[in-house]
């Protein structure tokens, strides 16, 4: 059985080709062939002539699948009324349109939404949705909310809209993020996915479901690979997922609203844009190889020089930048001299930093630093006319942060470690 969510829609239409058929056109190349004298030149082209019109009905159906599936949500062979039953009949004797099992879901009170999903072989993996508010339907009772994040300079309004139905009306942006392998196998410090381990990388067909989920619960803008895993260790399967998730007749997406997250696998770089043309995102986190290896070994192997030198060679196209994250780790790479490292780190490169204060969770061995020390960073950043944003943390209270709600379900190496995290009614 093949799983639908596994395949391009070209590999689709390869697979039906069988049920195209040009009836005029083979009932003539069927008289050319029992014709001694006919015209070689003129069969060759009645052959290509019924080629092309056969690929031509298969990307047709194809394309109404796409449609089904990704647009419409349907998930039932039988449902799709404009399919011939030989055609329907085939699809359910063949290919699978995969789901994800739910097996918790919670909404945080600053609308974020956490998911933790089991898949066939009862593995599980966690998912996101990210809401960001229309600054103009911000009410009192929110911008009270807001008091904490409005003293950060270009911080994107987040903590708004406290219903519980991700009305479309409510937000301006809902980001999906989403994992690409059970566990990481980059042992990042600060990470609490990190101290899980790898399990495996997943599919193609268990990535991009993730996101047709999410997309049937919540009109889904944007896309970041940035949950459980390292992408670009799962680069070919990322890639894949990612042409599947742009095409105009699946769920369309930007390729400007869809990001790929990396720690720093360069050969993954340049194989990502081999395949696809997406954003990018890089986490950082230190100024020196030194302090960056200290938290995160993938440095050992490939030392910032070289992973900027790749950055450099990246080619995004006019208006665009590369994202790089800088999670924040008190008196550790917060200080004012890591600040003037990074802007000459990045000198030369589009990009935009994100600030990211630590996200503290148990057993961890940092600490979150200070409001006025994450501003005075910033604030460097911004006066050597860099862009610096510093994210909000999101959704504490249903452990949204990459690899909780997994440790808390048990079903992840060091679960005995985050207990105390759990949330009302687990």
């Amino acid at each position: 059985m093949i799983f639908f969510q596994s395949l391009t829609k070209n590999e689709l239409a390869e697979l039906l080709l069988p049920f195209s058929a040009v009836k005029k056109e083979e009932r003539l190349l069927r008289d050319l062939d029992e014709d001694a004298s006919a015209d070689s030149v003129e069969r060759e082209k009645l052959v290509r002539k019924i080629e092309v019109k056969k690929q031509k009905q298969a990307a047709l159906r194809a394309q109404l699948i796409f449609h089904w599936v990704y647009q419409r949500y349907v998930t039932e062979w039988d449902l799709m009324s404009d399919l011939s039953k030989e055609v329907r009949q085939w699809l359910k004797e063949n290919i699978e349109i995969y789901r994800l099992t739910e097996t918790y879901a919670k909404q945080s009170e600053d609308g974020t939404y956490k998911f933790l999903w089991k898949l066939n072989d009862v593995k599980t993996i966690e998912s996101v949705i990210i809401p960001a508010a229309l600054k103009e339907k911000i009410g009192d009772d929110v911008r009270d909310a807001l008091e904490d994040g409005k003293k950060f300079s270009g911080i994107e309004t987040d903590r708004a809209g406290l219903d519980r139905d991700l009305d479309t009306d409510s937000w301006s942006r809902l980001t999906a993020c989403v994992s690409s392998q059970v566990g990481c196998a980059m042992a990042c410090k600060f990470c609490l996915t990190g101290i899980q381990g790898l399990d495996r990388s997943l599919e193609v067909h268990e990535v991009v479901t993730q996101i047709l989920e999410l997309r049937m619960r919540a009109p889904i803008t944007n896309i970041v690979f940035m949950g459980m895993g390292e992408p670009l260790h799962n680069v070919k399967n990322i890639a894949k997922a990612c042409q599947i998730i742009l095409d105009d007749d699946g769920m369309n997406f930007s390729k400007r609203k869809v990001t790929v997250s990396t720690s720093g696998l360069v050969p993954g770089i340049e194989e990502l844009y081999r395949q696809t043309d997406v954003g990018l995102a890089i986490s950082l986190n230190s100024s020196t190889n030194e302090q960056r290896s200290q938290i995160m070994p993938v440095n050992k192997k490939w030392p910032i020089e070289v992973l900027l030198d790749a950055c450099r060679k990246v080619d995004l196209g006019p208006h665009r930048k590369i994202t790089f994250e800088y999670v924040l780790l008190r008196d550790f790479n917060d200080q004012p001299e890591d600040a003037h490292r990074v802007v000459k780190l990045l000198k030369g490169i589009p990009s935009k930093v994100n600030l990211i204060p630590f996200n503290e969770h148990s057993g961890a061995d940092f600490k979150r630093p200070s409001d006025e020390t994450v501003l005075k960073f910033q604030k460097i950043l911004m006066q050597h006319g860099m862009v610096a944003t510093v994210r909000i943390s999101r959704g504490r209270d249903i452990l949204a942060a990459c690899g909780q709600l997994r440790s808390l379900f048990g079903t992840a190496r060091g679960t005995e470690k985050h207990r105390d995290y759990a949330p009302t009614g687990v």
